[in-house]
């Protein structure tokens, strides 16, 4: 059984960072393309993040780049996510997803295109 558990979200001013966390079980952790997805009040799920299955690539959402960086231990079966000057806007739940299609995958840019999902960790950002 496939588990994703998120953790590190929270409270926080505006232009604070927070580093979010996520445990994988029950896959093939280190043949997986890792993505992480927000979802704000009202409003569709938003990629943010993708890293490839070895670590070696990465891709952003425009409104993340320079701010924000994804990060995988294979060793640990953890995906990481890393937020700094965050805004207010960007509160929501964020969630950790994965792509079962295996390595040399092409990376996933579309939240709703991820096959599994954790139950995602609140991110407020207060101005």
């Amino acid at each position: 059984q496939v588990q994703l558990v998120e953790s590190g979200g929270g409270l926080v001013q505006t232009g604070d960072s927070l580093r979010l966390s996520c445990a994988a079980s029950g896959l093939p952790f280190s043949s997986y393309n890792m993505g992480w997805v927000r979802q704000a009040p009202e409003k569709e799920r938003e990629f943010v993040a993708v890293i490839n299955w070895s670590g070696g690539r990465t891709y952003y959402a425009d409104s993340v780049k320079g701010r924000f960086a994804i990060s995988r231990d294979n060793a640990k079966n953890m995906v990481y996510l890393q937020m700094n000057t965050l805004k207010p806007e960007e509160t929501a739940v964020y969630y950790c997803a994965a792509d079962r299609r295996g390595p040399f995958a092409t990376m996933k840019l579309v939240a709703n295109e991820y096959d599994y999902w954790g139950q995602g960790t609140q991110v407020t950002v207060s101005s």
